[in-house]
């Protein structure tokens, strides 16, 4: 069944990832991108970060992709941007309770990357070794 042109009249109680044209692949998208697994579980290790220290500490990032990402992850409802009525403005980023659950099990996974690296580049090594 193809999803409807509009979402504000309908209520969408499940999502369906394999379904070509669910909203749920653009969020997956959104949570799974390199930034947007960086951003979450970074925003879980403190209450919140400016734009700055989380430039600093994901390295690699470009401002630009830091910024479409931290507004992609506010869209969907993971991020929450405070702004502080101070000269320069103090923009704060923190998790929202739903980017926290989201967070939890993203952190999971990364945790799992970190702790295994060794045997997946083994097996890198050795699948080069049998192509070469």
């Amino acid at each position: 069944m193809p999803w409807p042109k509009s979402t504000k009249t309908i209520r969408i109680r499940q999502g369906n990832l394999f379904a070509s044209d669910c909203p749920t692949r653009n969020i997956l998208d959104d949570v799974t991108s390199r930034w947007g697994a960086l951003v979450l579980v970074l925003l879980l290790k403190e209450s919140s970060y400016r734009f700055s220290e989380l430039a600093y500490l994901i390295g690699g990032v470009s401002e630009k992709m830091l910024a479409q990402t931290l507004r992609a992850l506010e869209e969907d409802g993971f991020v929450l941007r405070t702004v502080h009525a101070t000269k320069p403005p103090k923009v704060e980023y923190s998790l929202t309770p739903l980017g926290k659950e989201i967070a939890e099990r993203m952190r999971a996974l990364t945790s799992y990357i970190e702790e295994n690296v060794a045997r997946v580049m083994a097996h890198r090594a050795n699948s080069a070794k049998r192509t070469a």
